[in-house]
């Protein structure tokens, strides 16, 4: 359940994104940003499945609490990416 609710989420932030006029150099920017963020949530899923697979309750919660951290991480990655791709396309702009 909890994959499906973030594919919803980045499908509504993609269809987001789509509305915005990004300048190719912000849009680099953006771009990074959410492969960086994509690379953060796999590595949250791996987690959260090797969760499920522990018999260890400590373990187990450990690495829960450790996906959830990788998740909030790609969050933050994903808005950082955004405000930075905003201050670069300012930038550009600025000199056209």
């Amino acid at each position: 359940m909890k994959k499906f609710a973030v594919a919803i989420a980045a499908a509504g932030l993609l269809s987001l994104g789509a509305c915005h006029n990004r300048t190719p150099e912000g849009a680099n920017v953006e771009n990074q940003g959410d492969m960086i963020a994509d690379n953060l949530n796999n590595a949250a899923d791996n987690m959260s499945d090797m969760a499920d697979n522990s018999s260890n309750a400590m373990s187990k919660d450990a690495m829960q609490n450790a996906a959830d951290n990788l998740h909030q991480a790609a969050s933050n990655v994903t808005d950082d990416a955004a405000a930075q791709a905003d201050n670069v396309d300012t930038a550009v702009k600025g000199k056209k």
